[in-house]
């Protein structure tokens, strides 16, 4: 059955109040701006969103999450991570939740590092929660190697053995060549992260990151790397020895696009029981939102596939359904009238990767972007995504049931 005959169980949950007829669940403080979704899982398998709110016109804001125990249709009270204070709000740059099976949690964050010697500098902190959220421990840096100025576009997430692992760029690297290095740490207990070590330089220093752990127990990186000083594509390296090693990185698609900027809009993977599968943005040898697979874990993938029809379609996600579908989002701009909104697509594929179906979730009257997607089960998807509201912005998410 195609997305368009699927049935929209819960119509809306937003991050924000208004007075629409739809089904509304307000999980935030009204006249707050909110951004910067993120799904995950707790360890006995609620589904968690988090998100940044911040005052009209602030720079900075907190991190919240909630949680739901029936599929999405409805959620907790929002929950404020007190620790979390000072994010920058980016939604390259996500705050992120990790759930340890030893029942910590961790939350991670950017923040500005106001550095003279790089104005876009970041610091990366994390803070946790011993007890399930009830109190949370002070906030830490990440990296305290005074060496390191500036981390950020990190992922984070949990090994088979129930330690977290991140992911991020680090301005540390010993070649004078454009670009970061990728660093690699994991937890030890409840020690936090520990002995910390770059993985690969010269990486594309503004584009998100991607760190995955397969139902193997591999465990896989994604990023964009410049090659030969000015070619940004995609990469992909595996570990399939619990982060002791991992491969030499394999460009995922030789798309040779030289630019000499930055795209901010980073790769995302994900595995099914046919391989891995994976989603990009580049203007190399085409332009838009493209798809490939590999059924060898990395040694080869096919030829890339257009997502989207739309030159200037930009940050997908992708993610796998119990039933071996994927499904795909992304944002595009869309003009209505004399001006551009943007509103989020979908693509739903089979096991191996054929198109079942193309559409939009968000209509053409609105600004809708940075959509984040998770698989719930056989026929459930949780997809949210950030929408302006007049001076404001608000995250929403819809359950999609088959």
């Amino acid at each position: 059955m195609g997305i368009r005959q699927w049935m929209i169980l819960l119509a809306i949950c937003t991050v924000a109040c208004n007075n629409r007829k739809e089904k509304i669940q307000v999980l935030s403080h009204a006249a707050q701006d909110a951004s910067c979704p993120y799904l995950t899982t707790t360890t006995d398998g609620k589904t968690v969103i988090s998100w940044v709110e911040a005052p009209p016109g602030a720079d900075t804001g907190t991190l919240y999450y909630a949680v739901s125990a029936d599929g999405g249709n409805t959620f907790s009270v929002p929950q404020r991570v007190p620790t979390a204070n000072g994010i920058l709000p980016h939604a390259e740059n996500m705050p992120k939740m990790v759930f340890k099976p030893d029942g910590e949690i961790i939350a991670i964050y950017g923040v500005e590092q106001n550095d003279a010697r790089n104005k876009y500098a970041g610091r990366v902190f994390y803070t946790r929660s011993l007890n399930g959220g009830k109190s949370w421990l002070p906030a830490q840096a990440l990296v305290t190697d005074t060496g390191s100025y500036d981390q950020r576009y990190f992922d984070i997430a949990l090994l088979p053995d129930g330690e977290a692992a991140a992911i991020w760029l680090d301005n540390r690297k010993d070649i004078d060549a454009e670009g970061s290095s990728l660093y690699f740490a994991v937890t030890a207990g409840h020690g936090g992260f520990k002995q910390e070590r770059p993985l690969a330089e010269t990486v594309c220093q503004c584009c998100r990151t991607d760190l995955y752990t397969d139902g193997d127990g591999g465990i896989h990186i994604a990023f964009r790397d410049i090659i030969n000083d000015s070619i940004r594509d995609m990469v992909h390296m595996v570990s399939t020895d619990r982060g002791a090693s991992f491969s030499t990185m394999n460009r995922i698609s030789a798309d040779n696009w030289v630019v000499r900027g930055c795209p901010h809009t980073g790769p995302a993977m994900v595995k099914n029981k046919e391989g891995m599968h994976f989603t990009w943005f580049t203007m190399g040898g085409g332009e838009g939102v493209y798809y490939c697979q590999s059924a060898d874990n990395g040694q080869t993938y096919t030829h890339k596939q257009k997502v989207s029809s739309f030159p200037l379609a930009k940050h997908p996600q992708i993610t796998a359904l119990a039933d071996n579908k994927i499904m795909l989002v992304w944002d595009e701009p869309v003009k209505v009238k004399n001006t551009f909104n943007s509103r989020v697509g979908f693509q739903v594929r089979d096991g191996a990767g054929k198109v079942l179906d193309t559409g939009v979730l968000t209509p053409d009257s609105v600004y809708a972007c940075y959509p984040v997607i998770k698989g719930l089960d056989d026929h459930t998807v949780l997809v949210a995504y950030t929408q302006r509201e007049g001076e404001l912005q608000q995250v929403r998410c819809k359950v999609l049931n088959e």
